[in-house]
Protein backbone atom coordinates (compact mmCIF):
# COMPACT_ATOMS: atom_id res chain seq x y z
CA UNK A 1 0.00 0.00 0.00
CA UNK A 2 2.59 2.52 0.80
CA UNK A 3 4.98 3.10 -2.28
CA UNK A 4 8.83 4.20 -1.45
CA UNK A 5 10.12 7.00 -3.35
CA UNK A 6 13.63 8.59 -3.08
CA UNK A 7 13.79 12.03 -2.21
CA UNK A 8 16.19 14.81 -2.96
CA UNK A 9 18.70 13.50 -0.59
CA UNK A 10 18.36 10.04 -1.31
CA UNK A 11 16.58 9.15 1.65
CA UNK A 12 13.39 6.40 1.23
CA UNK A 13 9.77 8.50 1.79
CA UNK A 14 6.67 6.40 1.60
CA UNK A 15 4.57 7.90 -0.84
CA UNK A 16 0.58 8.12 0.38
CA UNK A 17 -1.27 6.20 -1.59
CA UNK A 18 -4.45 4.16 -1.64
CA UNK A 19 -5.57 1.64 -3.96
CA UNK A 20 -9.29 0.60 -4.28
CA UNK A 21 -11.65 -1.23 -7.40
CA UNK A 22 -14.76 -0.96 -8.92
CA UNK A 23 -17.14 -3.24 -10.16
CA UNK A 24 -20.18 -3.66 -12.37
CA UNK A 25 -20.89 -6.79 -13.76
CA UNK A 26 -17.90 -7.87 -15.50
CA UNK A 27 -15.78 -5.16 -15.59
CA UNK A 28 -13.19 -4.02 -12.80
CA UNK A 29 -11.72 -0.75 -12.39
CA UNK A 30 -8.37 -0.40 -10.23
CA UNK A 31 -7.98 3.32 -9.00
CA UNK A 32 -4.57 4.41 -7.72
CA UNK A 33 -4.72 7.43 -5.57
CA UNK A 34 -1.74 9.31 -4.58
CA UNK A 35 -0.60 12.93 -3.56
CA UNK A 36 0.11 15.17 -6.79
CA UNK A 37 -1.53 17.61 -9.21
CA UNK A 38 -5.04 16.47 -10.05
CA UNK A 39 -4.06 14.49 -12.68
CA UNK A 40 -7.30 12.06 -13.92
CA UNK A 41 -6.34 9.42 -15.59
CA UNK A 42 -8.05 6.03 -17.46
CA UNK A 43 -6.15 3.46 -18.71
CA UNK A 44 -3.67 5.94 -19.63
CA UNK A 45 -5.83 8.66 -21.31
CA UNK A 46 -7.23 11.60 -19.65
CA UNK A 47 -11.04 11.42 -18.71
CA UNK A 48 -11.19 14.11 -21.14
CA UNK A 49 -11.13 11.98 -24.02
CA UNK A 50 -13.25 8.88 -22.77
CA UNK A 51 -15.41 6.91 -25.53
CA UNK A 52 -18.47 7.01 -25.62
CA UNK A 53 -19.01 10.38 -25.55
CA UNK A 54 -22.73 10.12 -24.37
CA UNK A 55 -21.33 8.04 -20.66
CA UNK A 56 -18.19 10.62 -20.16
CA UNK A 57 -20.26 13.16 -17.63
CA UNK A 58 -21.17 9.80 -15.77
CA UNK A 59 -16.88 9.29 -15.31
CA UNK A 60 -17.13 13.05 -13.73
CA UNK A 61 -19.86 12.62 -11.36
CA UNK A 62 -17.48 11.65 -8.51
CA UNK A 63 -15.69 14.95 -9.57
CA UNK A 64 -18.48 17.38 -10.04
CA UNK A 65 -20.52 15.91 -6.63
CA UNK A 66 -17.82 16.69 -3.81
CA UNK A 67 -15.96 19.11 -6.26
CA UNK A 68 -13.21 19.58 -8.08
CA UNK A 69 -11.31 21.04 -5.29
CA UNK A 70 -11.14 17.91 -2.95
CA UNK A 71 -9.25 16.33 -6.61
CA UNK A 72 -7.01 19.19 -6.51
CA UNK A 73 -3.87 17.62 -4.77
CA UNK A 74 -5.03 13.75 -5.71
CA UNK A 75 -3.85 12.24 -8.46
CA UNK A 76 -5.82 9.02 -9.89
CA UNK A 77 -4.98 6.49 -12.27
CA UNK A 78 -7.37 3.77 -13.38
CA UNK A 79 -6.76 0.60 -15.01
CA UNK A 80 -10.17 -0.91 -16.13
CA UNK A 81 -10.67 -4.04 -18.00
CA UNK A 82 -13.59 -6.51 -18.70
CA UNK A 83 -17.21 -5.96 -19.20
CA UNK A 84 -18.37 -3.47 -21.82
CA UNK A 85 -18.25 0.45 -22.30
CA UNK A 86 -21.31 1.27 -20.20
CA UNK A 87 -20.10 -1.43 -17.05
CA UNK A 88 -16.75 0.08 -17.87
CA UNK A 89 -17.72 3.78 -17.47
CA UNK A 90 -19.92 2.62 -13.64
CA UNK A 91 -16.64 0.58 -12.17
CA UNK A 92 -14.35 3.46 -13.02
CA UNK A 93 -16.95 5.86 -11.26
CA UNK A 94 -17.24 3.77 -8.19
CA UNK A 95 -13.42 3.29 -8.15
CA UNK A 96 -12.82 7.11 -8.40
CA UNK A 97 -15.26 7.63 -5.75
CA UNK A 98 -13.97 5.05 -3.46
CA UNK A 99 -11.07 6.05 -4.14
CA UNK A 100 -11.54 9.82 -2.75
CA UNK A 101 -12.77 8.42 0.51
CA UNK A 102 -10.17 5.87 0.88
CA UNK A 103 -7.49 8.52 0.64
CA UNK A 104 -9.24 11.22 2.74
CA UNK A 105 -9.90 8.63 5.58
CA UNK A 106 -6.18 7.49 5.69
CA UNK A 107 -4.42 10.37 4.67
CA UNK A 108 -6.32 13.78 5.38
CA UNK A 109 -9.15 13.84 8.37
CA UNK A 110 -12.21 11.48 9.07
CA UNK A 111 -14.70 14.46 9.16
CA UNK A 112 -13.73 15.54 5.58
CA UNK A 113 -14.29 11.93 4.83
CA UNK A 114 -17.49 11.77 6.21
CA UNK A 115 -18.89 14.49 4.66
CA UNK A 116 -17.58 13.29 1.13
CA UNK A 117 -19.07 9.51 1.82
CA UNK A 118 -22.41 11.30 3.12
CA UNK A 119 -22.47 13.25 -0.77
CA UNK A 120 -21.91 10.52 -2.63
CA UNK A 121 -24.46 8.57 -1.26
CA UNK A 122 -27.11 10.68 -0.89
CA UNK A 123 -26.56 11.48 -4.61
CA UNK A 124 -26.10 7.64 -6.12
CA UNK A 125 -25.25 4.62 -3.50
CA UNK A 126 -23.67 2.87 -6.57
CA UNK A 127 -20.82 5.56 -6.04
CA UNK A 128 -19.38 3.36 -3.01
CA UNK A 129 -21.54 0.04 -3.11
CA UNK A 130 -20.91 -2.24 -5.66
CA UNK A 131 -23.95 -3.97 -7.56
CA UNK A 132 -23.94 -7.76 -6.99
CA UNK A 133 -26.17 -8.53 -9.37
CA UNK A 134 -24.65 -10.85 -12.25
CA UNK A 135 -25.72 -12.49 -15.29
CA UNK A 136 -27.83 -15.74 -14.84
CA UNK A 137 -26.52 -18.62 -16.58
CA UNK A 138 -28.63 -20.62 -19.61
CA UNK A 139 -30.11 -23.62 -18.79
CA UNK A 140 -31.19 -26.88 -21.02
CA UNK A 141 -35.14 -26.74 -22.37
CA UNK A 142 -35.52 -22.99 -23.72
CA UNK A 143 -33.40 -20.86 -25.21
CA UNK A 144 -32.15 -18.67 -22.30
CA UNK A 145 -31.81 -18.92 -18.44
CA UNK A 146 -35.96 -18.83 -17.97
CA UNK A 147 -37.53 -18.49 -21.29
CA UNK A 148 -38.83 -21.92 -22.36
CA UNK A 149 -39.49 -23.50 -25.82
CA UNK A 150 -42.68 -23.55 -26.58
CA UNK A 151 -44.74 -26.56 -26.04
CA UNK A 152 -46.73 -28.41 -28.53
CA UNK A 153 -49.70 -31.21 -27.88
CA UNK A 154 -49.16 -32.47 -31.26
Amino acid sequence: DQHRLEDRRGRMVAVEAVQTFGKKKNAIAVAHCKRGKGILKVNGNPIELLEPETLRHKIFEPVLIVGADKFKEIDIRVRVRGGGNTSQVYAVRQAIAKGIVSFYQKYVDEQSKRDIKETFIQYDRSLLVADPRRCEPKKFGGKGARARFQKSYR
